[in-house]
């Protein structure tokens, strides 16, 4: 029946850090999360989980899915911006003038070894298409089951803005917080 967008949880201890793709650990609070997620899940008849690669991802991906008896799907368009040489280290470790020019104009310029904000539109444009496609074609519109997507603030952000036409600077502006969900109807309903 639905798509649900959900933001993995809070993470330990990355304050400062460009962390992207890279596998952080996520906080204590990860079990209260949990729950909550769960009771904001409560009567959703879930068909399949997608995830992420990331650690963050799987980890809260695994607990749904085995909750609700569905399998779990990886894809890795659903990982977050590619921060290349950019990754792992504090954001002021960086400081300079090709941090500043990728700051001013991130959907046409890449982090070193990284990827474009345009390059993230294109990948999760792509995937986005192959699922609706797949849950408006398959049984999910008809049986009322929904698809989970596990996955980054950013690939969110992207989906939204494909979803509702938002400029790359609107929908990077739009609040995505920590194991928030979001519902998306392909289905009509």
């Amino acid at each position: 029946m639905s798509v649900i967008l959900l933001r993995h949880t809070r993470l330990a201890a990355v304050e400062g850090l460009c962390y992207g793709r890279t596998d952080v650990p996520l906080a204590v609070s990860f079990a209260d999360e949990l729950a909550v997620i769960g009771t904001g899940l409560e009567g959703v008849s879930l068909g399949a989980v997608w995830s992420s690669p990331a650690a963050r991802c799987q980890q809260l991906a695994a607990a749904l899915a085995l909750e609700a008896g569905v399998k779990i799907f990886t894809e890795p368009r659903l990982q977050e911006l590619d921060f290349g040489a950019w990754e792992n280290r504090p954001w002021e470790s960086f400081r300079g003038p090709q941090s500043e020019a990728w700051s001013l104009d991130p959907w046409s310029l890449a982090p070193p070894g990284g990827e474009s904000g345009a390059q993230l539109w294109a990948r999760v444009g792509e995937f986005r298409t192959e699922l609706l496609g797949e849950v408006t074609s398959g049984s999910s519109c008809a049986d009322g089951t929904s698809t989970l997507v596990v996955t980054h603030a950013g690939v969110i952000r992207t989906w939204l803005g494909l979803e509702r036409g938002l400029s790359w600077a609107e929908a990077m502006s739009l609040p995505v917080s920590h194991g928030s969900l979001t519902e998306i109807n392909p289905c009509g309903r």
